[in-house]
C-alpha cells in the first residue's frame, strides 16, 4: 500500500494533469470562436461558418468534459485534503464558489445559445452569445487561479485557533485575492492556452496540408484547411514571443517571493553569483538525472544567465542555494528538468512561427513539407508544454501546500487510510485514462470527418414564386 500523503499527492496530480487539457482547448479555443462568429457575421462568407460550426463542436466537448473532471477535483479538496480544506477553506472556497456562481453559470447559459441558436436569434444577440461564452471561460481562469496564487504567496489573512485547531481567517480580500502572484499567473496560463490551441490547429491543418499540396492526395475543404493554417500561424507569432518574454518577468517574481522554487529550477545547490543559465542540460551519469546539479552538468548556457534573470539584469547576482532550505527545500530533478523542458519547447515554439511566417511571407507556405511535419509533431506540444509550467508550479513550492504557512502533509485527511487512498488511485488512474481515450476518439473522428460542406451550411429558403412569375399557380405562360 502507498502512504496516504504520497497516494494523495499523485491522485490530485494525474486528475489535474488529465482534467487541464480540457480548460486549456475552451480557453484558447474562445478568442478564435469569438473571431469567426465576427467574421462570419460581417461577411457572410461560408469559410467563417465552416470554421465557427467545426471548431465549436470541439469547444464544447471539451467544456462538457473539463466540467466533469473539473467537480471531481474540487470532491478531492474533502475527500483526500480534508485539514486543507478545514483550516482554509473560508478563504480558498470563496474563488472557486464565485467561479461556479459566476463565470460557470455565464458560459453554460450562453453556451447553449452559440451552439444551438444560430438559426433562432438575431446576428448582434448572437454575437453576445460568442462574447459571454469566451469571456466566462476567461473569469472561470481569474477565480481558479486567484486560489492558487494565494497558496503560492498568501496574503491577506490571520490564523486563529478555533477548537484546538489552527484556522485561516481572511482579513484583507483586496490582498488575498490579487496577490502578486495572480497577474504573472493569468497572463501565462491564458496566453499558453491560445499558443496551445494554435499549435493544435495548425498541426491539424498542415496534415490536410501536406497531403494535398505535398502528397497530391485530393483533400476536401483544402481551402477550409490553408485558412486554419494562417489563422493559427497568426496567432503563434503573437502568443510564442509574449510567452517567453513574459516568462522571463515571471521567473524574475518567482525569485523574489519563491527562491527555493527558483534555486530548484536552476539546481543551485550553494549559494553563489555569476549563476550561467543552462538551455541545454545534459547529465553524464544517470545519478545526475536523480541529484542534477547546474554546474556537474553537461550544457549550453549563458554565463550569469540565471542571476541575471533572478535579479533583473545583474548576471554577478548572487543565488540562494537549496541547501540553506534544509527540510524546505523542494524535489529538485522534477522541477529541474521540467523548468528545461517548458523554457525549450518554448524557444522551439517561438522558431515555429517566426519559420511559418517566414514561408508565408515568401509564397511557400502550402508547399513546405519539411515544415508541415514540424507542426504536425509539434500539435500537441502546447499542451505538453503548459503541463510541465504546472509541474514546476506545482512541485516547486513543496513541502507547502500554502507556501509557508501549512505543509501539504499537514493538509492530508487524517482519517485516510493507506488502503483507502491506493485503492481511488488506482481507480482514478482507470477512469481517467478511459475518459482521455475516449476524448481523444471523439476528437479525432471530428477532425476526420472534417468541417461541413457548404451545400450543408444554413441557407435562406427558396422564396414562394410572385404571382406574375412565370409557372407560378393560376398565371398562364404567354407561349
Amino acid at each position: 500500500m502507498i502512504d496516504p500523503v504520497l497516494a494523495s499527492r499523485l491522485q490530485f496530480a494525474i486528475t489535474t494533469i488529465v482534467h487541464i487539457i480540457f480548460p486549456v482547448m475552451s480557453m484558447g479555443l474562445a478568442p478564435f470562436l469569438i473571431y469567426f462568429t465576427w467574421k462570419d457575421i460581417r461577411t457572410g462568407e461560408p469559410i467563417y461558418e465552416q470554421l465557427r460550426r467545426f471548431w465549436t463542436k470541439i469547444f464544447a466537448i471539451s467544456f462538457v468534459v473539463g466540467t466533469v473532471t473539473g467537480i471531481v477535483l474540487e470532491f478531492e479538496f474533502g475527500t483526500n485534503f480534508a485539514a486543507f480544506s478545514t483550516a482554509a477553506g473560508e478563504l480558498f472556497g470563496g474563488p472557486l464558489a464565485v467561479e461556479g456562481m459566476m463565470a460557470f453559470m455565464l458560459e453554460a447559459t450562453f453556451l447553449g445559445v452559440f451552439v444551438f441558436g444560430r438559426e433562432r436569434v438575431g446576428d448582434a444577440l448572437y454575437f453576445v452569445s460568442s462574447v459571454a461564452v469566451g469571456l466566462g471561460t476567461w473569469l472561470s481562469a481569474v477565480w481558479i487561479l486567484i486560489a492558487n496564487s494565494w497558496m503560492q504567496t498568501p496574503r491577506g489573512y490571520e490564523v486563529v485557533t478555533e477548537n484546538g485547531q489552527p484556522v485561516i481567517h481572511l482579513v484583507d480580500p483586496l490582498a488575498a485575492y490579487f496577490t502578486p502572484r495572480f497577474g504573472y499567473m493569468y497572463v501565462h496560463m491564458q496566453n499558453a492556452a491560445v499558443e496551445s490551441v494554435a499549435l493544435f490547429m495548425a498541426g491539424v491543418a498542415a496534415y490536410f496540408v501536406f497531403r494535398h499540396h505535398v502528397w497530391g492526395y485530393q483533400t476536401q475543404h483544402v481551402e477550409f484547411w490553408e485558412v486554419t493554417l494562417k489563422i493559427a500561424l497568426v496567432a503563434l507569432l503573437i502568443t510564442a514571443p509574449l510567452q517567453v518574454l513574459h516568462g522571463d518577468m515571471y521567473g524574475r517574481h518567482v525569485a523574489e517571493t519563491q527562491p527555493q522554487k527558483f534555486a530548484a529550477m536552476e539546481a543551485v545547490w550553494e549559494t553563489e553569483a555569476y549563476v550561467p543559465e543552462y538551455l541545454v542540460a545534459v547529465p553524464t551519469s544517470l545519478d545526475q538525472l536523480t541529484d542534477p546539479r547546474a554546474k556537474e552538468l553537461f550544457g549550453i548556457g549563458i554565463p550569469g544567465g540565471a542571476s541575471w534573470l533572478a535579479s533583473g539584469g545583474d548576471p554577478s547576482a548572487e543565488i540562494r542555494g537549496l541547501e540553506t532550505f534544509e527540510s524546505e527545500a523542494p524535489p529538485v530533478a522534477i522541477v529541474f528538468w521540467a523548468f528545461r523542458g517548458m523554457v525549450g519547447l518554448g524557444f522551439w515554439f517561438i522558431l515555429l512561427a517566426f519559420w511559418g511566417g517566414y514561408r508565408w511571407f515568401t509564397g511557400e507556405l502550402f508547399e513546405d513539407g519539411l515544415l508541415h511535419k514540424a507542426l504536425m509533431a509539434s500539435s500537441l506540444l502546447g499542451i505538453v508544454a503548459v503541463h510541465l509550467g504546472w509541474i514546476v508550479t506545482e512541485v516547486g513550492r513543496q513541502p507547502w501546500v500554502i507556501q509557508g504557512v501549512m505543509k501539504t502533509s499537514e493538509g492530508v485527511s487524517p482519517g485516510l487510510t493507506a488502503a483507502e487512498a491506493t485503492i481511488t488511485l488506482v481507480g482514478f488512474v482507470l477512469v481517467y485514462a478511459a475518459l482521455l481515450g475516449l476524448y481523444v476518439y471523439v476528437i479525432a473522428r471530428i477532425i476526420r470527418n472534417g468541417p461541413p460542406g457548404e451545400s450543408s451550411l444554413r441557407s435562406v429558403p427558396d422564396a414562394p414564386p410572385s404571382p406574375s412569375a412565370p409557372g407560378a399557380p393560376g398565371v398562364a405562360d404567354d407561349d
